[in-house]
């Protein structure tokens, strides 16, 4: 090819392109959606962790639900306080005050209190432990598995295997959910920072199928809610459950409870 027709071909190519720009340009602007400017302000003042814990597709939906009145200024978990107190700055109201929630882990089923029924080998995935007897290889059906699929979506580091049972950080964590959402056994729930006592299991067979898996399970004898003078403790399906909202952490339940089920926080 000549130098005259390198030339037409970068000249046809960018003018091209210098078309294509003119055209998104000139549709960009005709289909330009504008913000309500509080909107990128509480955009700006989020985490852009984009995790769902808010229950929001991302931040910037977060964003414009809270600009449109669709939720608090204090609907951010990860943020906590802090965040909350600027939105509602921007927002131009009082901050609701509230409760800052954790997530914990309801299992006492270390090693020494469990077994296993066989050796596992497969892909270290709790979720993946559904498609083998009994879901997954420790002698109770309710507990803990072990395999640390919390840990992998966590992003703040707040979760950690120890002795064979996922443990939660509270301090580090930031009531995101994503352990909740991706827990196969359930056994994550959301309770309150200041909380004092939980019932540590989730199993819900009878009291002597419990002992038979493990040592440290809740037995549905109701001892604890007899004791609590709140009553905070109720029994249903076998297990105890303690109201957080009535519990004022005596700790009687805890000292009452013959398996040892029931811990601090």
């Amino acid at each position: 090819m000549n130098s005259l027709g390198i030339i037409i071909a970068v000249s046809v190519v960018g003018g091209v392109g210098l078309l294509i720009a003119l055209f998104l340009s000139v549709f960009g602007n005709i289909f330009k959606v504008e913000t309500n400017p509080l909107t990128d302000e509480i955009i700006d003042a989020l985490p852009g962790n984009n995790c769902g814990g808010c229950g929001f597709a991302g931040c910037s939906a977060l964003a414009e639900a809270i600009t449109n009145g669709e939720a608090p200024v204090s609907a951010c978990p990860v943020g906590g306080e802090p965040v909350a107190q600027a939105i509602a700055s921007i927002m131009g109201v009082e901050a609701d005050a509230a409760d800052k929630m954790v997530a914990h882990v309801k299992c006492n089923g270390t090693c020494d209190m469990t077994f296993n029924n066989y050796n596992y080998e497969g892909v270290k995935d709790c979720r993946m432990a559904g498609f083998v007897p009994s879901g997954g290889p420790k002698s109770c059906d309710f507990g803990c598995i072990g395999f640390g699929t919390c840990v992998s979506v966590c992003e703040f580091g707040a979760i950690s295997i120890t002795d064979g049972v996922a443990r939660i950080d509270k301090d580090k964590c930031k009531a995101c959910g994503k352990c909740v959402a991706e827990c196969p056994k359930h056994l994550i729930e959301m309770i309150p920072y200041k909380a004092g006592y939980v019932v540590d299991c989730m199993n819900k067979d009878k009291g002597p199928l419990v002992m038979k898996v493990c040592k440290a399970g809740c037995i549905g004898c109701g001892l604890c809610a007899k004791e609590c003078p709140k009553e905070a403790i109720t029994v249903t399906d076998s297990l105890a459950h303690i109201d957080q909202e009535k519990c004022v952490s005596c700790g009687l339940c805890a000292k009452k409870c013959p398996k040892n089920a029931i811990g601090k926080a």
